[in-house]
């Protein structure tokens, strides 16, 4: 890629990182109701699933790069889905700690899915 795609990527990043915590730590109580599930499945879930996704890629366009070796992109892929966990998780213990949010262990399972779907979806893109 070439430095203005990457730079771009990286702003994108950036900027990405500034609205998942604005997501995870605004007050949000003053909204309209929405529904509570969509097919079976709690829509705060969803919303958790939805917001993870992106990190892996974001990051694969800022710093990775295709072509690895197996054993590379197996490394590389593992270093951003352990990153993610932890952004997760730092996101949950903070809430936990907000008076007009909560922890759930729950949101962190649906953020660490949508992390490992989208890690094996990179993974992919590493090795060709």
């Amino acid at each position: 890629m070439g430095k203005k795609t990457r730079f771009t990527a990286r702003l994108i990043l950036v900027l990405y990182i500034a609205a998942l915590a604005w997501l995870c730590f605004g007050n949000f109580s003053d909204l309209q109701e929405v529904p509570k599930t969509l097919f079976g499945i709690e829509m705060d879930k969803i919303v958790h699933f939805l917001m993870f996704f992106p990190f892996p890629f974001l990051v694969f366009f800022s710093f990775g790069k295709r072509g690895d070796k197996a054993w590379k992109a197996i490394l590389k892929t593992l270093l951003v889905f352990a990153v993610g966990c932890v952004l997760a998780g730092v996101t949950e213990i903070v809430q936990g700690e907000l008076g007009y949010r909560s922890a759930d262990i729950l949101d962190f399972r649906a953020d660490g899915l949508s992390l490992a779907v989208a890690s094996l979806m990179t993974f992919i893109l590493r090795l060709l």
